[in-house]
């Protein structure tokens, strides 16, 4: 069972099913949608997050192939304000989305510090490489703070449409040395 992760401001809490009538009211948004996958369909129908999470991520989850945890503040834990995932995989780890109310306050960063020492340390996987457009300033802010480097540049297909991509990554090796002991696990 997937355990709960705490930062200082967030719960992070395991994805349940229960989830997508809240996610439902805030994904559905350009800003929070345009630079991820092609694969999340736009315009966002009515039940996509009750399919997505019925018959994609919460399956993943019982196979042990993806983790994920719906994002919650401190003082308000049953308010749901995004959610953040692990997959395993070749070019593409991690994944998120933030209520386009809460971006740029940080958050987002403590979620990854979180994951990423739960990639590291719990899952025991030996690198972490994450997928983003190129024009993604906030994913790539959160990649240069936890250490990671660029190690490819091409393009990827996005809900925004054919755009430059990049692949960041770090070691487990890399990130220990980079936290020294991280304190959410």
């Amino acid at each position: 069972m997937l355990a709960s992760l705490d930062t200082s401001r967030l719960i992070l809490r395991p994805l349940e099913l229960a989830d997508a009538t809240q996610t439902q009211i805030l994904f559905p948004q350009w800003e929070i949608v345009r630079y991820l996958a092609s694969v999340v369909p736009w315009p966002y129908p009515a039940d996509g997050a009750l399919v997505y999470y019925r018959d994609v991520a919460l399956p993943a989850m019982e196979r042990g192939e993806a983790w994920h945890w719906t994002l919650r503040l401190k003082n308000q834990p049953s308010q749901l304000i995004g959610a953040i995932g692990l997959f395993k995989g070749q070019d593409d780890n991690r994944g998120f989305w933030i209520a386009h109310q809460r971006q740029r306050q940080g958050l987002m960063t403590e979620a990854c510090d979180a994951v990423t020492e739960y990639w590291f340390r719990v899952l025991k996987m030996p690198v972490l490489r994450v997928a983003k457009a190129a024009a993604n300033a906030g994913s790539r802010r959160i990649s240069e703070k936890q250490g990671m480097r660029l190690v490819e540049a091409g393009e990827r297909n996005y809900v925004a449409g054919r755009l430059p991509a990049e692949i960041w990554e770090i070691t487990a090796e890399e990130w220990t040395a980079h936290t020294r002991g991280f304190p959410y696990i």
